[in-house]
């Protein structure tokens, strides 16, 4: 009787404990997520808007923004930063 007792108590216990660890971790990877494609994105427009000024974009760079790209686009980001790295690319490697 006892011991049906504590597993009823203690077996929903260590449930819900396990599901408000779950969603906290979950909530947490979303934020990082989300934190570092938004680095990402700014890195991307901050590129361009100083290459696109430059009038070229050195071949180390696209490679760096290549990578970068790769990462914004696995995290989810596919808005004005496409449009962004697509015209980095075009742009020749030196002047």
């Amino acid at each position: 009787m006892v011991i049906e007792t504590i597993i009823k108590w203690f077996v929903p216990f260590v449930c819900g404990a396990g599901i408000s660890a779950l969603v906290a971790h979950f909530k947490k990877k979303s934020a990082l997520e989300d934190g570092v494609q938004c680095l990402l994105r700014a890195e991307i427009i901050k590129a361009h808007d100083k290459y696109l000024e430059k009038g070229y974009c050195p071949v180390a760079m696209k490679e760096a923004l290549s990578k970068e790209y790769t990462a914004y686009h696995n995290l989810g980001g596919n808005d004005v930063a496409t449009n962004l790295y697509e015209e980095l690319m075009k742009l020749p490697k030196e002047i």
